[in-house]
Protein backbone atom coordinates (compact mmCIF):
# COMPACT_ATOMS: atom_id res chain seq x y z
CA UNK A 1 0.00 0.00 0.00
CA UNK A 2 1.30 3.12 -1.05
CA UNK A 3 1.37 6.94 0.73
CA UNK A 4 1.90 10.55 -0.06
CA UNK A 5 3.79 12.77 2.30
CA UNK A 6 5.21 16.28 1.55
CA UNK A 7 8.55 16.86 2.85
CA UNK A 8 10.37 20.29 3.06
CA UNK A 9 13.79 20.63 2.37
CA UNK A 10 15.38 21.34 5.73
CA UNK A 11 13.68 17.83 6.75
CA UNK A 12 14.63 15.82 3.74
CA UNK A 13 18.06 14.08 5.34
CA UNK A 14 16.00 13.59 8.26
CA UNK A 15 13.45 11.65 6.54
CA UNK A 16 15.62 9.60 4.87
CA UNK A 17 17.67 8.77 8.38
CA UNK A 18 14.18 7.71 9.32
CA UNK A 19 13.74 5.60 6.42
CA UNK A 20 16.44 3.77 6.82
CA UNK A 21 15.91 2.96 10.66
CA UNK A 22 12.22 1.36 9.93
CA UNK A 23 13.28 -0.57 6.60
CA UNK A 24 17.31 -1.50 6.43
CA UNK A 25 20.16 0.44 3.98
CA UNK A 26 18.98 2.14 1.22
CA UNK A 27 20.12 2.24 -2.22
CA UNK A 28 19.75 5.38 -4.26
CA UNK A 29 19.14 5.80 -8.45
CA UNK A 30 17.08 8.03 -10.56
CA UNK A 31 13.86 6.96 -12.29
CA UNK A 32 12.07 9.13 -14.46
CA UNK A 33 13.58 12.34 -13.47
CA UNK A 34 12.48 10.69 -9.39
CA UNK A 35 15.10 10.45 -7.05
CA UNK A 36 14.19 6.43 -6.10
CA UNK A 37 15.21 4.55 -2.97
CA UNK A 38 14.94 0.51 -2.11
CA UNK A 39 15.18 -0.32 1.31
CA UNK A 40 16.62 -4.16 2.00
CA UNK A 41 13.50 -4.74 3.65
CA UNK A 42 12.16 -4.35 0.10
CA UNK A 43 10.21 -0.80 1.26
CA UNK A 44 10.99 1.79 -1.43
CA UNK A 45 10.25 5.51 -1.99
CA UNK A 46 10.06 7.81 -5.28
CA UNK A 47 10.68 11.59 -4.38
CA UNK A 48 9.37 14.20 -7.26
CA UNK A 49 11.48 17.46 -6.99
CA UNK A 50 9.03 20.55 -6.88
CA UNK A 51 8.89 23.28 -9.92
CA UNK A 52 8.40 20.49 -12.66
CA UNK A 53 12.51 19.89 -12.04
CA UNK A 54 14.14 16.39 -12.85
CA UNK A 55 16.79 15.06 -11.57
CA UNK A 56 20.21 14.01 -12.92
CA UNK A 57 21.87 12.59 -9.80
CA UNK A 58 20.94 10.07 -7.18
CA UNK A 59 21.29 12.01 -4.04
CA UNK A 60 19.89 13.86 -1.88
CA UNK A 61 22.59 16.71 -2.11
CA UNK A 62 20.61 16.67 -5.67
CA UNK A 63 16.96 16.80 -4.27
CA UNK A 64 18.16 19.16 -1.76
CA UNK A 65 18.92 21.79 -4.46
CA UNK A 66 16.31 21.24 -6.78
CA UNK A 67 13.37 22.03 -3.81
CA UNK A 68 15.52 26.01 -4.29
CA UNK A 69 12.78 28.10 -5.66
CA UNK A 70 13.68 29.81 -8.53
CA UNK A 71 14.28 33.51 -9.19
CA UNK A 72 11.24 34.36 -10.65
CA UNK A 73 7.76 32.61 -10.00
CA UNK A 74 3.93 32.49 -9.11
CA UNK A 75 1.40 30.40 -7.35
CA UNK A 76 -2.31 30.80 -8.13
CA UNK A 77 -4.95 29.24 -6.07
CA UNK A 78 -8.32 29.02 -6.88
CA UNK A 79 -11.65 27.48 -5.16
CA UNK A 80 -15.19 28.40 -5.66
CA UNK A 81 -14.83 30.91 -2.37
CA UNK A 82 -12.25 32.53 -3.49
CA UNK A 83 -8.46 32.89 -4.98
CA UNK A 84 -4.60 33.82 -3.98
CA UNK A 85 -2.09 34.58 -6.39
CA UNK A 86 1.19 35.46 -5.68
CA UNK A 87 4.40 36.25 -7.52
CA UNK A 88 8.04 35.36 -5.49
CA UNK A 89 11.71 36.03 -5.94
CA UNK A 90 13.14 33.19 -4.29
CA UNK A 91 11.41 32.65 -1.04
CA UNK A 92 10.43 36.55 -0.99
CA UNK A 93 6.82 37.61 -1.86
CA UNK A 94 6.95 40.59 -4.27
CA UNK A 95 3.11 40.61 -4.89
CA UNK A 96 -0.17 39.05 -4.04
CA UNK A 97 -3.58 39.32 -3.46
CA UNK A 98 -6.07 37.04 -1.90
CA UNK A 99 -9.57 37.49 -2.28
CA UNK A 100 -13.14 35.95 -1.38
CA UNK A 101 -16.05 35.69 -3.60
CA UNK A 102 -19.79 34.13 -2.26
CA UNK A 103 -21.00 31.33 -4.00
CA UNK A 104 -23.99 29.93 -2.91
CA UNK A 105 -24.10 26.19 -1.30
CA UNK A 106 -26.22 23.32 -2.80
CA UNK A 107 -30.19 23.29 -2.43
CA UNK A 108 -32.12 20.18 -2.21
CA UNK A 109 -34.70 22.35 -3.89
CA UNK A 110 -36.09 20.10 -6.85
CA UNK A 111 -37.50 21.54 -10.02
CA UNK A 112 -37.63 25.54 -11.37
CA UNK A 113 -36.79 26.35 -7.84
CA UNK A 114 -33.72 24.21 -8.07
CA UNK A 115 -32.37 25.04 -11.93
CA UNK A 116 -33.10 28.70 -10.94
CA UNK A 117 -30.17 28.25 -8.20
CA UNK A 118 -28.26 26.26 -10.38
CA UNK A 119 -28.06 29.06 -12.09
CA UNK A 120 -27.00 31.53 -9.95
CA UNK A 121 -24.70 29.56 -8.56
CA UNK A 122 -23.06 29.01 -11.84
CA UNK A 123 -23.00 32.53 -12.63
CA UNK A 124 -20.96 33.39 -9.33
CA UNK A 125 -18.68 30.88 -9.82
CA UNK A 126 -17.78 32.17 -13.50
CA UNK A 127 -17.37 35.75 -11.35
CA UNK A 128 -15.33 34.43 -8.84
CA UNK A 129 -13.13 33.15 -11.34
CA UNK A 130 -13.27 35.82 -13.49
CA UNK A 131 -12.06 38.12 -10.48
CA UNK A 132 -9.17 35.42 -10.08
CA UNK A 133 -8.08 35.42 -13.78
CA UNK A 134 -8.26 39.95 -13.47
CA UNK A 135 -5.50 40.07 -10.89
CA UNK A 136 -3.87 36.59 -11.66
CA UNK A 137 -3.17 38.67 -15.03
CA UNK A 138 -1.69 41.93 -13.31
CA UNK A 139 0.44 39.73 -10.58
CA UNK A 140 1.79 36.59 -12.26
CA UNK A 141 2.64 39.00 -15.38
CA UNK A 142 5.77 37.03 -17.43
CA UNK A 143 6.93 34.66 -14.39
CA UNK A 144 9.21 32.57 -15.37
CA UNK A 145 7.48 29.46 -13.63
CA UNK A 146 4.12 28.72 -12.09
CA UNK A 147 2.47 26.65 -9.68
CA UNK A 148 -1.45 26.16 -9.47
CA UNK A 149 -3.54 24.40 -6.81
CA UNK A 150 -7.02 24.64 -5.23
CA UNK A 151 -9.95 23.08 -7.04
CA UNK A 152 -8.73 21.92 -10.31
CA UNK A 153 -11.95 22.63 -11.87
CA UNK A 154 -11.96 26.32 -10.84
CA UNK A 155 -8.23 25.94 -11.27
CA UNK A 156 -8.83 25.26 -15.09
CA UNK A 157 -11.74 27.65 -15.54
CA UNK A 158 -9.71 30.70 -14.59
CA UNK A 159 -6.55 29.76 -16.87
CA UNK A 160 -8.94 29.08 -19.86
CA UNK A 161 -8.82 33.18 -19.74
CA UNK A 162 -7.13 33.84 -23.02
CA UNK A 163 -5.04 36.72 -20.67
CA UNK A 164 -3.71 33.99 -18.98
CA UNK A 165 -2.50 32.08 -22.53
CA UNK A 166 0.98 32.84 -20.88
CA UNK A 167 0.63 31.76 -17.72
CA UNK A 168 -1.13 28.47 -18.39
CA UNK A 169 1.73 27.06 -20.62
CA UNK A 170 4.38 27.98 -17.96
CA UNK A 171 2.08 25.88 -15.45
CA UNK A 172 4.92 22.97 -13.79
CA UNK A 173 3.82 20.10 -11.81
CA UNK A 174 2.82 19.13 -8.83
CA UNK A 175 -0.92 20.03 -8.83
CA UNK A 176 -1.62 21.69 -5.12
CA UNK A 177 -4.80 20.04 -4.31
CA UNK A 178 -6.61 19.95 -0.87
CA UNK A 179 -5.97 23.18 -0.34
CA UNK A 180 -9.00 25.22 1.48
CA UNK A 181 -10.44 28.53 0.85
CA UNK A 182 -7.65 30.34 0.51
CA UNK A 183 -6.91 33.05 3.13
CA UNK A 184 -3.05 35.04 3.27
CA UNK A 185 -2.12 32.00 6.04
CA UNK A 186 -3.42 29.24 3.08
CA UNK A 187 -1.07 31.24 0.52
CA UNK A 188 1.76 31.04 3.01
CA UNK A 189 0.96 27.77 3.76
CA UNK A 190 0.87 26.50 -0.24
CA UNK A 191 4.08 28.63 -1.07
CA UNK A 192 5.93 26.04 1.77
CA UNK A 193 4.46 23.23 0.21
CA UNK A 194 4.98 24.56 -3.31
CA UNK A 195 8.93 24.57 -2.27
CA UNK A 196 8.56 20.44 -0.91
CA UNK A 197 9.71 17.29 -2.32
CA UNK A 198 6.33 14.88 -2.87
CA UNK A 199 7.03 11.73 -1.41
CA UNK A 200 5.38 8.07 -2.42
CA UNK A 201 6.24 5.53 -0.11
CA UNK A 202 5.26 1.59 -0.55
CA UNK A 203 6.24 0.05 2.74
CA UNK A 204 7.12 -4.23 2.17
Amino acid sequence: MSTTVVVPRERLRRWLENFETRHGPTSLSTAGGRLHGEATDGSWFDAAAPFGRLLQEPTIGALEQATVPPDDWGILLVRKGGFAVARLAGDQIVESKVGQRHVQGRTKAGGQSQQRFARRRDNQARAAYEAAADHAVRVLGEAAVVMVGGHESAVRATLEDPRLRPAAERVVDPFLGGIPDPRRSVLEGAILRASSVTMTVTNA
